[in-house]
């Protein structure tokens, strides 16, 4: 079968970038049965791809990445144009990685679409702050639903939400999931890279760490004011918050410049490290050194930061509204994102119990370890495989046990 693939997304170095490029890599190295054609709008999208792939360049006034931000909208030209270039004859199916690239397209190939989850639908205003970008929004998350044959999401938690807020069927709505890469590890001499020593950094600090982007949703001013008041004790001298996400290329609603104000008045001055975008080779580091991860957010789809934390042995402190519960277990402590009081408490036992920290490392390893992206691959597949035996709606097909091994892919 041929597959086309939306791959403009993967020049983002947020969660829905990071987990179709894993995604993808995973799946092409295990798939012996189906040929991938990508199309990429940027040389940076097309640098991500798999070695050898087959890609077909959209020239576009700009990258989709770039263009589809929270608070403007690719050009009806571009959009055009992508819509064009996969609407090749030659294709079985388009898959969409997620659908903030999601453009229409009029082909007989099947069509899939990852939606992550129903964050901008539960808070509008905190993923667009204009009217505007919600209306148009709204319009494609609902040409893309009504368009794509089959919806995938990265986990049991949103596949529910997906279901009850549109209102789809259940068995329209298959998951595939997520995992931490391999870089992220227990590492046996870890050490702080160079930059994050030039910040002020120490290994022999106790670091709280936010891994993710500074949208609103993500509750960073309320984590600051819980961690001012926890810091401000004289027994907390070393304690050190570290914000890591990058603030310059990120398309999202941002409340970064109010972070940074808020991080600059007492008590917080000089406790507050905005580390702007880390690489994995020198986040993996941080977080074998620090003491504990923490991701309050509203609402999260999968939570990937606080897998790649629990892989590297690091405590979790996360919220509850969120799959982390399903799938981090007792490897993690959960809070209500609502409530100021259950952060601080959840903080403050995590800085002060060493069993309790050592408790949540070894169960975090654990489940972790649970996870990987071959796994996730094999259920990508295990879908394309569906779509090869039948042209049905996708929709009537039942979705199959996530265990169930493949058939033997003939030979070469």
């Amino acid at each position: 079968m041929r597959i086309g693939v939306d791959a403009t997304c993967l020049a983002n170095r947020r969660g829905y970038g990071r987990q179709a490029r894993s995604l993808l890599r995973a799946a092409a190295e295990l798939d012996r049965r189906n040929h991938y054609v990508y199309f990429a709008d940027s040389s940076e999208a097309s640098a991500n791809l798999p070695p050898g792939s087959d890609v077909r360049q959209v020239r576009t006034s700009a990258p989709a990445v770039e263009a589809a931000r929270s608070n403007g909208r690719r050009s009806v030209a571009d959009l055009w144009r992508m819509s064009r270039a996969m609407a090749s004859p030659d294709l079985d199916c388009l898959l969409f990685p997620t659908v903030y690239s999601y453009v229409p397209v009029f082909s007989r190939a099947s069509k899939v679409v990852i939606i992550h989850d129903v964050i901008p639908e539960k808070l509008p205003a905190q993923v667009f702050p204009t009217a505007l970008g919600r209306f148009y929004w709204g319009m494609k998350s609902a040409a893309a639903r009504r368009q794509a044959d089959l919806i995938l999401t990265v986990s049991e938690y949103s596949r529910r939400a997906l279901a009850e807020h549109f209102g789809e069927p259940m068995e329209r709505i298959q998951v595939v999931g997520e995992a931490a890469d391999p870089v992220f590890r227990v590492l046996e001499n870890p050490t702080l890279s160079e930059r994050l020593l030039r910040l002020g950094l120490s290994p022999d600090q106790r670091l709280l760490v936010f891994v993710g982007g500074f949208s609103p949703h993500k509750n960073l001013l309320e984590l600051l004011e819980v961690f001012a008041a926890i810091a401000d004790r004289p027994a907390c001298g070393d304690l050190r918050l570290v914000l890591i996400g990058d603030q310059q290329r990120d398309a999202f609603h941002s409340c970064y410049r109010q972070v940074e104000y808020r991080a600059a008045q007492p008590p917080l001055q000089g406790r507050v490290v905005l580390a702007g975008f880390v690489p994995d080779e020198e986040l993996v580091g941080l977080l074998n050194l620090a003491t504990a991860l923490v991701l309050p957010s509203r609402l999260e789809g999968f939570g990937l930061p606080a897998i790649e934390a629990a892989a590297c042995g690091l405590p979790v402190v996360a919220t509850i509204a969120s799959p982390l519960p399903e799938l981090l277990g007792e490897g993690a402590l959960y809070v209500d994102p609502s409530d100021t009081a259950s952060l601080r408490w959840a903080l403050e036992r995590v800085l002060t119990d060493a069993d309790l920290r050592q408790r949540l490392r070894d169960h975090g390893l654990r489940a972790a370890a649970a996870l990987s992206w071959s796994n996730a691959a094999k259920e990508l597949l295990s879908i394309f495989d569906q779509i090869s035996v039948t042209r049905q709606p996708l929709s009537q097909l039942p979705q199959p046990p996530l265990s169930a091994p493949r058939p033997p892919a003939p030979g070469p």
